[in-house]
C-alpha cells in the first residue's frame, strides 16, 4: 500500500506563507488496490480479500483518488468490521504482521539459534499456516515422508525454501504449498504474517496466516507429503492441549512445546510457531 504523507496547507493565493490550523491535505496517490492478488468474491457478492463488490472492483481504477480513499477509510473498514463481528477467525486477525508489513529476520528465536548455530547467515523460507474456512476453522497441516532427508516423518506446515524467481515470502509459501498439497493459490486469502522464526537446521522461516476456501480439494505430493490432516483452531486455543518439556540437544537442554491430536504429535518448528500465534493474541495462560 503507497505511503500515506499529509502536508499543511499554509501557502496564500499571492504565494506567501502562512499558518492554517488543522488544514491538512492528501498529497499521496491512493493504493491502485486495498487487495494483494486476485479478488475473490463470496456468496454475498464481496471479496474475501478486500470487500469490494465486483461492480467496485471493475471500476476502482477509474476511480479518483478522493472517491479510492473514501472507500479506504470509510466504507470497506466499516464492512470489514461487520464481517468480523460473525468471523471464526476474528481473534486471530489482531494478532499478525499485516500483509503490507512482513516481518524480517531475526527470528524471534535468534538468540536461542545462535547459542547453537553461531552466526552464520540462515536461509529464507516460508511457510502457510492456513485455516479451513467454515463454522469451526481447522488449520490445514501435513506429514512429510519418511525417507526425506531432514525431519522426515514429522507434522509441518506446507512450506520450503524460497526460489530466486519468488517475489517474497507469499509467493514462496503459495508455490510450495501448490507443489507439496496441490492447493490451488485462487482459493487462498492471505491474512498476515507471523514473527521470522529460525530453524535448527539453518533457516529463518517466515510464516503466512490465511484462509483456505472450505471446497478446496487437497492431494498430497507422494515423494515429499505422505498425508494431510487438519486440526480446529479451538483445539489449539485450549491450553490444557499444549505441553511443555525439555529436550537435550548438543548438549544444550531446550525448552520445547507440542501438541498431540488425532495420533499426531505436533512438535519443534511447526509447534514453536503455533506457540508464537497464541503468544502474540495475547493468551496470557500460554
Amino acid at each position: 500500500m503507497a505511503a500515506t504523507a499529509f502536508a499543511l496547507i499554509n501557502r496564500s493565493a499571492g504565494g506567501s506563507m502562512r499558518a492554517m490550523s488543522n488544514a491538512y491535505k492528501l498529497v499521496s496517490a491512493a493504493p491502485l488496490t486495498p487487495c494483494i492478488g486476485l479478488c475473490r468474491l463470496d456468496g454475498q457478492g464481496l471479496c474475501l480479500g478486500c470487500q469490494r463488490t465486483g461492480e467496485e472492483i471493475g471500476r476502482w481504477a477509474h476511480m479518483s483518488d478522493s472517491e479510492r480513499w473514501v472507500f479506504m477509510r470509510e466504507v470497506l473498514p466499516a464492512r470489514q468490521s461487520a464481517a468480523m463481528k460473525d468471523d471464526a477467525l476474528a481473534p486471530l486477525l489482531a494478532a499478525l504482521h499485516p500483509l503490507s508489513m512482513p516481518p524480517t529476520a531475526p527470528g524471534w528465536n535468534h538468540d536461542d539459534m545462535t547459542v547453537l548455530l553461531g552466526t552464520a547467515d540462515r536461509q529464507p523460507a516460508a511457510v502457510l499456516v492456513g485455516f479451513r474456512e467454515g463454522v469451526q476453522p481447522r488449520l490445514v497441516l501435513t506429514v512429510r515422508t519418511d525417507h526425506l532427508q531432514s525431519h522426515a516423518g514429522q507434522v509441518a506446515f506446507p512450506g520450503g525454501r524460497s526460489d530466486p524467481d519468488d517475489r517474497n515470502a507469499l509467493s514462496t509459501a503459495l508455490r510450495e504449498s501448490q507443489e507439496e498439497i496441490g492447493l490451488d493459490p485462487t482459493l487462498v486469502t492471505p491474512l498476515g504474517y507471523l514473527d521470522c522464526f529460525e530453524t535448527i537446521s539453518g533457516y529463518v522461516i517466515t510464516p503466512v496466516v490465511a484462509r483456505i476456501a472450505a471446497d478446496a480439494r487437497l492431494h498430497p505430493a507422494p515423494d515429499e507429503v505422505a498425508e494431510v490432516f487438519e486440526v480446529p483452531l479451538d483445539f489449539l486455543l485450549e491450553p490444557a492441549n499444549l505441553r511443555r518439556y525439555t529436550m537435550e540437544f548438543r548438549g544444550h537442554r531446550r525448552p520445547m512445546v507440542e501438541f498431540v491430536h488425532g495420533g499426531h504429535r505436533i512438535w519443534g518448528a511447526t509447534a514453536s510457531m503455533l506457540l508464537n500465534l497464541l503468544q502474540r493474541m495475547g493468551l496470557e495462560h500460554i
